[in-house]
């Protein structure tokens, strides 16, 4: 089953320079409310999203709640062991059923009761006996899209969509390449952060360094960040940043935020289309997934969950997310300022510059050709 949306009945503002010419999509398109239903209807219910850590469902009765995009979405394993998803709405009154993640033997609506089997079914509902004609066969969650890559669970509300390798093509071995082993990660922390900004503004921000050396000054000095070093690659589904250690940061002379040194060789950031990155830092077995979630048009919430090698010592994992933490911060300080001069108006388009933010055009010619 497809989840049904309303067809569109209004037109996204138009751009008034192309985008092949290193124009920046308008800036209305950032807080328009047509092309935020547009991204909902034609990106957000079509394509595979990060959902969360496959742990919170490797048990028969276990659930997780999670989001991809604006649909609420609930990730089960039910008693036969079956991974499963589904809209997480009641098919009564449309109340959101599951929260948090936990092991139970149903999921039940705490607005009148409805009670569903974890494979989606609906067991009871009460007072259906009183209904003519009520089938409980007819009321099942809506399902969802679930597929998993090692450690991290991935969901798609398209429950028709094809399958999450196609989507993934050959990233899982560029991330292997890194020095990182999956299979010896352990989960260690989620991180939410609540951001003033568009989920496009972060994203494109996200997606480029060009910033680095002036807005990043600590990372700068663990990673190296010349154009001619920092590598940029463009797939069909994905696009990667790889960036090499510099040499001083692994002399220890105390100015870079802590000494990369260990099994992984060299940074690597990578995009999943529409709304998942992939961090790993160079120095000890590390990786965090993200993903960023729009609520409403001017503001993002992005999740972010970390692992690292079973034997990273606490201090290690510590300088680690500190340093995230505050490049991540850099980062929400610079993505809130771009909303408010977009909000502004005064600039309806900007000018990329193509070599150094190759990754953000083509982020901005994927979404325009989705919607417009």
């Amino acid at each position: 089953m497809t989840i049904q949306t309303d067809p569109d009945t209004t037109s996204v503002p138009p751009l008034e320079h192309p985008l092949e010419d290193g124009w920046t999509l308008p800036a209305s398109w950032y807080s328009d409310p047509t092309v935020a239903a547009r991204e909902r209807e034609r990106i957000f219910a079509r394509s595979w999203q990060y959902a969360g850590p496959a742990e919170h469902v490797s048990e028969p009765g276990s659930f997780m709640a999670t989001q991809a995009g604006h649909i609420p979405v609930v990730v089960t394993r039910d008693r036969l062991g079956v991974l499963r998803a589904f809209v997480n709405v009641c098919r009564h009154r449309a109340y959101m059923i599951a929260q948090g993640n936990g092991c139970r033997e149903t999921l039940q609506c705490a607005y009148h009761a409805w009670t569903y089997e974890l494979d989606g079914s609906l067991r009871r509902a009460p007072r259906s006996e009183r209904e003519a004609g009520f089938d409980t066969a007819d009321f099942s969650l809506l399902p969802v899209s679930v597929d998993a890559w090692g450690p991290f669970l991935f969901v798609n509300p398209d429950a028709d969509a094809a399958p999450l390798a196609e989507t993934l093509r050959d990233l899982p071995q560029i991330v292997a390449s890194s020095g990182l082993d999956l299979t010896t990660l352990k989960l260690h922390s989620q991180t939410t952060w609540e951001i003033e900004a568009n989920w496009k503004v972060a994203l494109e921000n996200y997606l480029e360094c060009y910033h680095c050396p002036t807005a990043h000054p600590g990372f700068s000095k663990v990673i190296d960040v010349d154009p001619d070093s920092y590598a940029l690659t463009i797939s069909p589904t994905f696009s990667s940043q790889i960036g090499p250690i510099r040499a001083s940061a692994l002399s220890g002379d105390g100015r870079a935020p802590y000494i990369p040194t260990g099994d992984v060789t060299s940074s690597q950031y990578h995009f999943i289309w529409p709304n998942t990155t992939i961090n790993i830092a160079p120095g000890p077995q590390n990786i965090s997934l993200e993903r960023w979630v729009p609520d409403g048009t001017g503001r993002t919430t992005e999740v972010t969950d970390y692992w690292f090698g079973a034997d990273v010592p606490p201090e290690i994992v510590q300088e680690v997310l500190d340093f995230d933490t505050q490049v991540g911060q850099e980062d929400t300080d610079l993505v809130i300022s771009v909303q408010a001069g977009l909000d502004s108006g005064t600039v309806p388009q900007g000018r990329l510059m193509r070599e150094s933010e190759q990754l953000i055009a083509d982020f901005q010619r994927r979404l325009y050709d989705a919607i417009a």
